[in-house]
């Protein structure tokens, strides 16, 4: 492997340890505020935070020969900022109704719904996709179904959100080899932060003392979660295939069920450990390697 291939590979992992450590934050942030207040001002506070690191990179890039299009920078982080934007909203609504945990391993979903939906994108689907979509399928029921046979809320809301970050990381997948990956991603987190404040005005009633309350959520969601970790995908994504990419961002999951416990004391159930056990076994099917044809 090459040198950068693993310096991507570690980063990617930094940020799927980050965020699953993030869940922990989302689901204390929803003692204190909305989901949109909540998921405004951290993404605010994460495009804030790497500003500076941004007019550094611009003062270094005049200096230089090779300048990237700023207009294709712009374009793809409002595409990247609407994808995130919904995504984690979906995600930030789900927490409110079920464990840390779960929603972890239900987010990973998107390692098979990556390869899947780039069928749209006239890419080939390895028939090993198929068998892993009908493993996690089994392990999404074990996780989520009840007794009574329906889905939870939150439960529901995460799968959504599942799918539009798969969306998420091929939207990155086109852009970031193009682009400046810290001014995509300062761009990104400004545009999902404003929609998230309006929308905040608009279904709740955001206040100073609701942040300031819950502000060691906020600030860990802020600075670590968007500021740090999307900036390490979005870095460490260029030198790596998305799936690829995808399969090491999916260690999140194992991260936020033993922080969910660590921390908040959440515990799955046999059932529920078994279900994330077959969803985590069809992330690895789908990064197996083929075997080289003769």
């Amino acid at each position: 492997m090459k040198k950068t291939a693993i310096g991507s590979s570690l980063l990617l992992f930094l940020a799927a340890c980050i965020w699953g450590v993030a869940f922990v934050a989302q689901s204390v942030g929803m003692d204190y505020m909305g989901p949109f207040t909540f998921n405004g001002v951290r993404f605010l506070i994460g495009g804030t935070v790497l500003l500076p690191l941004v007019c550094i990179r611009i003062r270094k890039k005049k200096n230089t020969p090779e300048e990237l299009p700023p207009a294709l920078t712009l374009k793809g982080g409002v595409c990247c900022g609407l994808a995130i934007c919904f995504a984690s909203l979906s995600q930030q609504i789900g927490i409110m109704y079920t464990t840390v945990g779960k929603a972890g391993f239900i987010t990973t979903l998107y390692i098979i719904i990556v390869p899947v939906l780039g069928l749209f994108l006239h890419r080939r689907v390895q028939g090993k996709v198929w068998i892993a979509a009908v493993a996690a399928a089994a392990g999404m029921y074990m996780l989520c179904i009840n007794e009574s046979f329906s889905i939870g809320r939150g439960d529901a809301f995460v799968c959504l959100c599942a799918i539009i970050f798969s969306i998420h990381i091929l939207v990155i997948d086109y852009f970031s080899p193009k682009t400046d990956g810290v001014a995509l991603s300062c761009i990104q987190f400004y545009t999902a932060g404003i929609i998230c404040i309006l929308g905040a005005f608009v279904t709740e009633r955001p206040s100073w003392s609701q942040i300031f309350t819950g502000m060691i959520p906020v600030l860990y969601a802020g600075v670590m979660s968007c500021g740090v970790a999307y900036t390490l995908q979005i870095i460490g994504q260029k030198n790596l295939d998305p799936t690829v990419a995808s399969l090491i961002l999916s260690m999140e999951s194992v991260v936020s069920v033993l922080a969910g416990w660590a921390i908040l004391g959440q515990a799955l159930s046999v059932k529920e450990l078994c279900g994330c056990a077959l969803v985590f076994a069809a992330v690895i099917l789908v990064q197996l390697p083929e075997r080289k044809r003769a």
